[in-house]
């Protein structure tokens, strides 16, 4: 694998990808581009193929067809500068172990096969731990913290990596209005350091305020653009049918009829976002 310096910024291009699980496709014939250190929100209904794609962008999803190239290489080629925060559903937080060992896993990428923790890289967790506001929680379980805590500890755990793409699937769910602020804060950061981010989130007004481009999915690429190019009434009536409603002052809501679903299906290898 060939090493990637990290003043380097990622471009990230996917071309006609498909991806799936036992069944048919979740995702079909997908192609776009996303430019160095752009800020993209990734939006669609449950079922969309959020998750699915992120997944694929790390390889824990095989593609079916179709090719990811990061750096202008083949996905696999790059060393360990993609940073995935999944959802927190997915993640079994009865593991015993503590903040400080949790936000130590983004260096192990870093490090040759045995090498322990230098000073370098105990430096770049305290700097994590400290930027996502979790510096007195370091010797805490990961179980016994909220659900706010949880998220913000894997958000530093991918800043300890260093990436040079972050990705965070559903951040903004289920969270305290302390860890929303603490994310938008490192998503500030993250542009100051010219990191390409992706973002899924169910939340338009959100993606339309924050966002330079919208990728709005529902199993196939709808629309890429600019929140004015995307967030049209043809393109939200495409992906939501009609439970999209535009107000006056530019918010964007959506009557979602079923409350979201978990990513991880128990008894199923079916997405369900």
């Amino acid at each position: 694998m060939e090493k990637i310096s990290p003043q380097e910024p990622a471009r990230l291009e996917i071309e006609s990808i498909s991806v799936g699980y036992n069944g048919a496709p979740v995702l079909q014939d997908v192609t776009f581009q996303i430019p160095h250190g752009a800020r993209v929100a990734v939006v669609g209904p449950n079922g969309a193929g959020k998750s699915t794609l992120f997944k694929a962008l790390v390889g824990l999803l095989p593609l079916r067809s179709g090719q990811i190239f990061i750096h202008e290489m083949p996905l696999g080629h790059h060393l360990d500068c993609v940073a995935y925060v999944p959802q927190r559903s997915e993640v079994d937080w009865r593991f015993p172990v503590t903040v400080a060992d949790v936000v130590m896993m983004g260096r192990y990428g870093q490090m040759r096969w045995l090498q322990t923790p230098g000073r370098a890289d105990r430096e770049v967790v305290r700097t994590s731990m400290l930027q996502m506001g979790i510096t007195e929680l370091a010797n805490r379980s990961i179980r016994d913290l909220s659900g706010g805590q949880q998220q913000r500890v894997f958000l530093a755990r991918a800043l300890a990596q260093q990436p040079h793409i972050f990705l965070m699937d559903e951040p903004f769910t289920g969270v305290d209005s302390t860890t929303q602020e603490a994310t938008l804060q490192l998503l500030d950061h993250l542009r100051q350091q010219n990191v390409t981010v992706l973002i899924s989130t169910h939340d338009l007004t959100l993606a339309a305020s924050r966002f330079d481009s919208i990728l709005l999915l529902n199993k196939r690429l709808l629309a890429y653009g600019t929140p004015q190019e995307v967030l049209t009434p043809e393109y939200l009536r495409q992906a939501f049918g009609t439970h999209v409603l535009k107000l006056a002052d530019g918010a964007v809501l959506v009557d979602d009829c079923c409350p979201p679903e978990d990513d991880h299906v128990h008894g199923s290898s079916r997405e369900a976002e």
